[in-house]
């Protein structure tokens, strides 16, 4: 009787421990053209030929999967079957891209354009601007990007809104501080950061009106640099920025007033918010790349600290398990160490490695419909 509670418990723990078959994992593998798929915490296999995937990224929207790679390719698959559906090359080099629902719209930084695209990627416009485009963003029926190399922000308005195919049209453009290189948008504020103005710039896309604010950290000191926006994090009450040169996370109010710096071990790069908004992810450069520090966001305060060999490329939360999901990218002494580690965030331990990654990088979560099936064509 006591082995059969043995194995029954055994059963129940290992079920436990099984990530969800909800979420579909999908892990950049920069140096090979190529994205892991991992599915029930297993590595299920690789989508090859996808192009140069150095910071390539990843989007999903219904049922479509879209990557966007360094070298100006949209490529669209399917995220059940994994199958490429198609691939159109905007330019040299694109920067970001956006999924409306009926179109794709891809930033270019190399031939200084705005692509158009229908969802299965078939040219509609190609919107020539004499600039790098960077920070792309929807909202309602508008696109919005800043123009790097002229000091502005373009809003396009899509004249044929509810009747069939977009049509683009500029609609408002604001002159804003030197260099534009990043944005994010937080419901209808736009807010775009620059690389020569100690300050971000924000829109307010309802009332097409612009203002710049002057970031200052401890003791009013301005801050040298914003960091890119993929690297913060917001949650309802708190903005969340690495500091740049500076062993800190710099905490602000929602209307950016400064709070404290939290005091990390090393000089942060990424900020990564769990879905409770509980919890801070924090990786690091130089020494400490291989670190991962968690900062409870109630009381700004280190709570835990991973150390692993290789470099933390990228962590991702999921949405449904307690799991926080680190890209580990070995090189030199540790190029064994290729694999996405998986940290449980309810006991706070490494809870499993999962090999068969080569490089990764980004980390991206497909929500799997219940529908959906592995034998999908």
């Amino acid at each position: 009787m006591k082995s059969i509670l043995s194995i029954l418990l055994l059963g129940t723990i290992l079920f436990a421990a099984t990530p969800s078959a909800s979420e579909k994992i999908f892990v950049v593998e920069r140096e090979s053209q190529s994205i892991a798929v991992i599915n029930k915490g297993l590595t299920k296999s690789h989508m090859t030929n996808v192009h140069n995937m150095n910071h390539g990224i990843i989007k999903f929207d219904g049922k479509d999967g879209y990557l966007i790679s360094r070298d100006g390719y949209v490529v669209r698959f399917d995220p059940v079957s994994e199958k490429i559906l198609n691939e159109y090359k905007t330019s040299k080099s694109a920067i970001g891209f956006v999924i409306g629902k009926n179109y794709v719209a891809v930033a270019n930084y190399d031939d200084k354009s705005v692509d158009i695209l229908t969802r299965d990627l078939k040219p509609i416009d190609k919107i020539v601007t004499g600039s790098k485009n960077v920070g792309i963003k929807i909202y309602k029926d508008m696109i919005i990007f800043a123009q790097m190399d002229s000091d502005k922000v373009t809003v396009l308005k899509n004249e044929n809104a509810g009747k069939g195919l977009p049509k683009f049209k500029t609609f408002k453009e604001f002159k804003v501080g030197e260099m534009p290189f990043d944005a994010m948008i937080k419901d209808n504020t736009y807010i775009v950061g620059f690389f020569l103005t100690k300050a971000f710039g924000v829109i307010d896309l309802d009332k097409m009106e612009f203002s710049e604010i002057k970031v200052t950290a401890k003791d009013n000191k301005p801050v040298l640099k914003v960091p890119h926006f993929g690297f913060w994090s917001l949650s309802d009450d708190k903005t969340f920025i690495p500091a740049v040169g500076d062993n800190a996370v710099m905490v602000y109010d929602k209307e950016f007033n400064f709070i404290k710096n939290i005091e990390m071990k090393g000089l942060p790069v990424f900020t990564a918010l769990s879905p409770d908004k509980k919890y801070l992810a924090v990786t690091f450069s130089g020494k400490d790349f291989p670190t991962i520090q968690i900062v409870d966001t109630k009381t700004l305060k280190i709570m835990q600290t991973f150390t692993f060999m290789g470099k933390v490329l990228h962590v991702r939360w999921s949405n449904v398990d307690d799991y926080l999901y680190a890209s580990v990218n070995g090189e030199g002494e540790a190029r064994d160490q290729n694999k996405v580690n998986v940290i449980n965030t309810k006991e706070w331990f490494l809870e499993r490695e999962i090999y068969q990654i080569k490089h990764p990088s980004g980390i991206f979560i497909y929500q799997m419909d219940e529908n959906a099936t592995e034998s999908k064509k």
